[in-house]
């Protein structure tokens, strides 16, 4: 009986051992294969890259120009459009996007500043020359007294637009006020002309009413103006807004220095993207690499 009782229990631990030991092991198989999944998402999401912009020409550049180049180097390009400047910088700094092209550095700066964001230029890209444009007049010399101008409202757009009829030679500014003139910095305005303030987008739309509107470049495009026989006037390529206004890659600090950003920089400041920049926009957009 002994004898018995004793290969019983003998019997009874082997199996106890075993099962530990077939309980761990699956554990070990479970967490080995967690591991491998999360690698496997880990290196799909490091393979993906999203860029908010704006349509013409940021999206246009990136889908036709960047995403075939980013493809052969194992990435894949999603782009989230919009059609005004302030969604794409939440989305960037939110971490909605990896991302983001749109804007040149005055905007980037006061943005970061009223915001309190924490964006940060990668690279310059492309300068877009503002345009002045009319349906109801050929040559700025037809301007009437009292004539109703369109402008930009945000801070840097705006400065742009009045340092653009300053160079025409329709208003003077104060000394000194460069990138932050607004009108109330306007110290002669001969023609007497009255400023309609407008979200850089709307500018486009309200040409008909107005006797001047001084436009954006990426917006005259989409709108249908063509720089080259449509604007009145345009910013000159060695402007102090050629130097001041490239429009850049923008991602939140602390993300430029990752492999996939990186990869994209270089896409941006490419052969092919300037190639296709030039043969597409003919001077409306202008590379700057």
């Amino acid at each position: 009986m002994k004898g018995t009782k004793m290969t019983h229990s003998l019997t009874t631990k082997k199996a106890a051992i075993a099962l530990f030991a077939g309980i761990v092991a699956f554990a070990l198989a479970a967490l080995a294969l967690t591991g491998c999944s999360s690698s496997n998402n880990s290196s799909s999401d490091d393979k993906k890259i999203t860029v908010a912009a704006v349509p013409t020409p940021h999206a246009e550049v990136l889908n036709n120009a960047v995403a075939p180049i980013l493809e052969k180097e194992g990435y894949t390009l999603e782009v989230k459009e919009f059609t005004d400047y302030v969604q794409p910088n939440d989305v960037t700094e939110n971490g909605d996007v990896d991302a983001n092209y749109f804007q040149h550095g005055p905007y980037l700066d006061n943005f970061n500043q009223e915001k309190g964001t924490h964006l940060v230029s990668v690279t310059a890209i492309h300068f877009e020359p503002m345009g002045i444009y009319s349906k109801s007049i050929s040559d700025l010399k037809e301007l009437k007294d009292g004539a109703k101008v369109a402008v930009p409202n945000d801070a840097t757009n705006e400065a742009r637009a009045l340092l653009l009829l300053q160079q025409e030679g329709l208003i003077t500014l104060k000394d000194g006020v460069g990138v932050t003139a607004t009108v109330n910095d306007i110290v002669s305005n001969p023609k007497n002309l009255t400023f309609n303030e407008l979200e850089a987008a709307n500018v486009p739309n309200v040409v008909d009413d107005v006797d001047i509107a001084i436009i954006n470049g990426n917006y005259a495009i989409a709108a249908g103006f063509k720089v080259n026989t449509d604007a009145l006037a345009v910013e000159s390529a060695d402007s102090e807004a050629a130097k001041t206004y490239a429009n850049l890659l923008v991602v939140k600090d602390g993300n430029q220095d990752s492999d996939k950003i990186k990869a994209l920089a270089e896409a941006l400041n490419s052969d092919e993207v300037r190639d296709y920049i030039n043969n597409t926009y003919e001077g409306a957009v202008v590379p700057v690499f």
